[in-house]
């Protein structure tokens, strides 16, 4: 439990680092000069070079635990922003995206696989992954607002090199409170013969939702903060973003849904999700603000589901494996999803795109049949 504390803690530090900078980047490409097909791109660049590093990071995480993929992570992503506080022009700041894209495809699936490997009891797992969860919320709640105030006050500059200096200083407290923990630790759990020399203990079908999902984020991330210029609307977009997480913050506070299936968790969170979407794109006059709290309790709903649903499939079996391909397909929807809505934003809205990727992500779940697992403990059969 200590070690899921630090944990936690570390999480949080770097969720609050990496979402205080949505409202930021778009402004700040433009004050350089770069055009919205460009910010599109760039975007779309970060999530594109995560798919290296994740592909990297699979084997090498069962292999050698995820502490130094932890610290490696963090540490250079705040130099990389330590670096882009100095830029002028847009490839510049598109190439550091890039590498921050990189080093920064280690975190995620190096975290969750460790709040995994921390316990091999099912249940236990799935309680870890619902505390990454509301610690990500709850470090997205005040981060995209705080960011867009921190500019106001020191402008695009000041505001980098706080938070590369915040990530550096994270991942040097990560070097001496993370212990190493590799996969052994799972031993303990019973992996079904069916599943033995296969590269995934579970359907690759699963991994359409995290890739629908990140792409209608990304479609979100790239036309919100286009809705005007100026310091006034980076505070606005600031504030939206963190209504978006006070939604996920309200769902993931309802302990009582995690008495129903993943599986119809997942589809519920996803439905919704597109249903807000479409109102975006198709009744401007309802209230922003209200649209977007409702798409957050979505989140609040889907990202927990998400991982204990992969948790529970696998048995515990390569965990960094499944986690890293979790991210490549985070990493195409979020690459997809910008550049996307770039080249069709002047013809259509961008949030019908988001819709029509999550109705046809809802299709890929399948409710027909029981699906074989390594699970001891299968998960809750009533609705």
């Amino acid at each position: 439990m200590k070690t899921a504390i630090w944990l936690y803690l570390f999480l949080f530090l770097a969720f609050f680092d990496l979402h205080a900078q949505y409202p930021i980047l778009t402004p700040f490409a433009i004050s350089l000069g770069a055009a919205p097909t460009f910010i599109g791109w760039m975007m779309g660049i970060y999530s594109l070079t995560h798919l290296p590093g994740n592909l990297i990071a699979g084997t090498k995480i069962d292999k050698y635990g995820s502490k130094r993929y932890i610290i490696f992570s963090l540490t250079t992503a705040g130099i990389l922003l330590l670096l882009q506080a100095y830029v002028d022009t847009p490839w510049q700041l598109l190439i550091l995206r890039a590498l921050s894209g990189f080093v920064l495809a280690f975190l995620s699936p190096a975290c969750m696989t460790l709040l995994a490997q921390l316990s091999s009891d099912p249940t236990t797992q799935g309680k870890y992954m619902s505390g990454h969860g509301v610690v990500h919320t709850l470090a997205s709640v005040v981060s995209p607002a705080a960011g867009a105030f921190i500019v106001a006050g020191i402008g695009f500059s000041g505001t980098f090199q706080i938070l590369g200096i915040l990530l550096v200083i994270t991942g040097l407290m990560a070097f001496f409170t993370i212990p190493a923990v590799k996969e052994a630790s799972t031993q303990s759990i019973k992996v079904l013969p069916p599943m033995e020399g296969r590269f995934l203990p579970i359907s690759w079908r699963y991994f359409v939702l995290p890739l629908v999902i990140a792409c209608s984020q990304g479609v979100l991330f790239f036309e919100l903060p286009l809705r005007g210029s100026g310091s006034a609307s980076i505070l606005s977009t600031g504030l939206l973003f963190s209504i978006i997480s006070l939604g996920a913050l309200t769902t993931l506070s309802m302990l009582f849904l995690n008495r129903y299936s993943t599986k119809l968790r997942l589809a519920a969170g996803v439905l919704l999700m597109a249903i807000s979407f479409f109102l975006l794109a198709s009744v401007p006059e309802m209230p922003l603000w209200l649209v977007l709290y409702v798409l957050g309790t979505s989140k609040g709903i889907i990202f927990p589901a998400l991982a204990t649903m992969f948790v529970q499939l696998s048995g515990g079996a390569r965990l960094g494996r499944i986690f890293s391909i979790q991210s490549i397909a985070t990493s195409l929807g979020s690459f997809v999803g910008p550049i996307a809505a770039g080249q069709i934003r002047m013809e259509i809205s961008p949030y019908f795109l988001a819709f029509l990727v999550l109705m046809i992500g809802l299709l890929f779940l399948p409710f027909s049949k029981q699906v074989r697992t390594a699970a001891l403990n299968p998960e809750p059969k009533h609705i």
